[in-house]
């Protein structure tokens, strides 16, 4: 490559975060890197990324349903705060309707400490699990979504309003990523292509 000109393409660097600290509410890592999840609506893994604007930073928080790596809840800000990730997670119940417990893994972040979050967590049978502190490697899942995204869409390009970024970002997740993007964990099949033929077994039993 390095003779031929060409170089890997990657998402941002890591932006350093202001702040730090020991958040004032940590559970305990329940999911512990058990990634191959056997139904859906089992285990949910969230997390936030940001992406660059003229404008600003836009903040993204994902939900994954770790069984086909779909994503059932999306939230775009421009500030990074418990609204973002408890809309993500809003979406998420309303599009599942799960009847069972879902676990909902995520980071110690103060997004998912808060009040609100657990509050929300109780109220929808949710529950929670974290990361071990500064361990991305325990929601490696998460992670890899926004690679892909930074990869195969952003590409270090910054949007001209958050506005653009949002469309884009949408058109990614919900026109490609979801009913066509191919995944290994899938039997390169999309996520949602992995769901209904899981759910098409189960009705012929």
């Amino acid at each position: 490559m390095r003779s031929a000109g060409l170089r890997s393409q990657t998402g941002y660097g890591k932006r350093k975060w202001k702040g730090g600290g020991v958040p004032s509410v940590v559970a305990p890592n329940h999911l512990q890197r058990q990634f191959d999840v056997l139904e859906p609506n089992r285990v949910w893994v969230t997390d936030i990324t940001y992406v660059r604007t003229h404008e600003g930073w836009l903040y993204l928080a994902v939900v994954l349903d770790l069984f086909s790596r779909q994503v059932v809840g999306w939230s775009m800000r421009s500030r990074i705060d418990t609204e973002l990730a408890m809309n993500a997670l809003l979406m998420a119940v309303w599009r599942r309707k799960p009847t069972d417990p879902v676990m909902v893994h995520s980071d110690q972040g103060s997004q998912f400490t808060s009040k609100d979050w657990r509050d929300f967590l109780t109220e929808h049978r949710l529950e929670p699990s974290m990361s071990r502190r500064g361990n991305c490697h325990d929601n490696a899942c998460a992670e890899s979504f926004f690679q892909l995204l930074k990869r195969e869409r952003i590409k270090r390009k910054t949007y001209a309003t958050r506005d653009v970024a949002r469309q884009d970002i949408f058109d990614y997740i919900e026109m490609f990523y979801n009913p066509k993007r191919r995944h290994g964990f899938n039997d390169r099949l999309s996520p949602a292509e992995f769901e209904r033929r899981h759910f098409e077994r189960l009705a012929g039993v």
